[in-house]
Parts: C-alpha cells; structure tokens; sequence
C-alpha cells in the first residue's frame, strides 16, 4: 500500500508541477522575457517546485534529511541523467548562444559551493541559509533586468492577460502541495519498511522522481528546436535547489545533513559541477558527452545502493 500510494503521490506531484509550469510559462511570454530567461528562471523555478514543496514538508515533518539528499541527488540527477538524455534525444550537438551563459555557469559553481559551505558541519542552520536566498535575488534580478524592453513593454499593453493560466497556476500549486504531503509520508514509511535511512530513499528514488518533471520539459523543448532552452532549465534547477530550498525549508526547522552525504554525494555534486562547467566552455555539449553523462549517473546509482 506505501509503494502505490508513493506512486499515486509522486504522479500527481508530477502532473501538478507540469500544469504549473506550463502555466509559468504562458505568462513569461506574455511578460516579454526572452526563451533561455524563461528556461533559467521561470521553467527552472517550476520544475523545482516538487523538489521544494517535498523539502518543506519534509522539514516539517522532521525528517529533514530527506531535504538534504533529494537536493543533492535531484542536482546529480540533472546535471548527468537530464543533460545526457537531452543531448541523446536531440541526436546532435547541443550549441548554447545565449549571452547569459557564462553568469549561469557561475552561479551553478557559486551555488554548489554556497551548499557545500553551509552542509559540511552535518547542520544547515537558518541565519547562514539565508545567504543563499540573498544570492539567488540577485542572479534573478540580473536575469530579469532589461529584458522587457520598451517595445515589449507595448507588446505587453496589446496582450490580454492570462487569466486562465493564473487559475491554473493556483490551482496546481495546490496540487504540487498535496502530492508532496503524501509522497513523503509514503517515503518514511516505505524506508521504515526496508529498514534503510530515508536520505538514500530520497537521494536515489524521490531525487529521480521529482526530477522527472525537467526532463519532460526538456523532452518538449528539443522538440520544438528549442535544445538551448533546455540546458537553460537544468541551470535554473539546480541554482534554485541550492540556493532558495535550504533557505525557506529552514523557517521550518533544522535542517540535518547525513554523514554519507558528506562521504561521497556532496562531494560527487561538486564534481559534477565542475565537469559541466568545464565541459561547457566550448559553448558545446556533444552527444559522446551526453553519453559520459548517463554513464556517470548511472556509476553514481550503483555505488550509492551497493555502498
């Protein structure tokens, strides 16, 4: 009954998070923002949002290590599983152009080591969190700033307002909330069950499940020709994980970071970091690449449950 119910939860989590997201995104087009803006910031926050709602929770529920490992495995997991699928399913070399990407390709390193600074003591506290919610204001601010030019601004005054996708905007974030109450509370008791901490439940098994929701985004966007946006995406992701998840689930209560995290997924994080950052200074990512992606990741799920 726990595994049906954690996969009723999960799917209408997921389900939620794509309602929202296309939602988020009807409106970002209706603001003017540029498509790789849209990726970054607006889908990157949207697809995320089952990442932090389930943190929330989580916290709440003092079980907050199931936090800190669905943040690090979620990261992992988009980084080498989400990238890799994506330059696979474009079956070509994915060309980033945007003018953004080099702030983004820092702040994702920023963000990591913000989140390594914050968890090596085994305890993220609420006043040092906060950093991270000051650090994400301003890279949204510099994304944001000057990309709704006069002539948008016209645009926008044309436009009807979205009315229907600001209903549904509510309306799944609603959805998001529930369908993370139940997954978690699922997770618990289906670890509980196999008698194996909940961190690697939630590194593993619920970081791969909330991360789903990127890659159906990103599915559809190499569809529509649009690869870059896709990357854009993962970007945002993991930026908004590290940065803003910590710091809200803290007003919660404490946030506790497990030993094995410390080990070996913490430091696997930061390393996958860092290969995507130099992987990418070509403004390229090649299929082979894509390919040494899902081979890591897949390296990373077995030494994690054989481990």
């Amino acid at each position: 009954m726990h595994y049906l119910i954690f996969s009723l939860a999960l799917i209408g989590l997921l389900l939620s998070a794509k309602f929202f997201t296309q939602s988020a995104e009807t409106i970002g087009s209706y603001l003017g923002l540029p498509p790789f803006v849209v990726g970054v910031f607006i889908v990157g926050i949207g697809t995320s949002l089952p990442e932090l709602i389930a943190g929330v929770i989580s916290v709440n529920n003092q079980s907050s290590e199931i936090l800190s490992g669905n943040i690090v495995g979620a990261n992992i997991s988009n980084i080498l599983l989400i990238t890799g699928l994506a330059v696979v399913i474009n079956k070509k070399k994915i060309t980033l152009n945007s003018g953004y990407m080099y702030i983004d390709l820092n702040y994702l390193l920023g963000s990591f080591f913000f989140f390594y600074i914050i968890s090596y003591d085994g305890f993220i506290g609420r006043t040092e969190s906060l950093f991270g919610l000051l650090m994400f204001i301003i890279y949204s601010i510099y994304l944001i700033k000057g990309e709704i030019k006069d002539a948008k601004q016209k645009d926008i005054a044309k436009k009807k307002l979205p009315i229907i996708s600001l209903v549904m905007l509510t309306l799944s974030a609603i959805g998001i909330y529930f369908g993370a109450d139940f997954t978690i509370s699922s997770l618990e008791k289906i670890a509980i069950d196999l008698s194996i901490p909940t961190s690697l439940v939630a590194l593993t098994l619920l970081s791969l499940g909330t991360t789903l929701p990127e890659l159906a985004v990103n599915i559809s966007a190499i569809r529509q020709n649009k690869a870059e946006m896709a990357i854009g995406n993962i970007l945002g992701s993991c930026i908004f994980n590290t940065l803003v998840i910590p710091s809200i689930a803290s007003f919660f209560g404490p946030i506790t970071v497990p030993h094995s995290l410390l080990q070996f997924s913490l430091p696997t994080m930061a390393a996958c970091g860092l290969l995507f950052y130099l992987l990418t200074q070509d403004r390229n990512i090649s299929v082979w690449e894509g390919l040494m992606f899902i081979c890591l990741y897949g390296l990373f799920i077995f030494k994690t449950v054989t481990g």
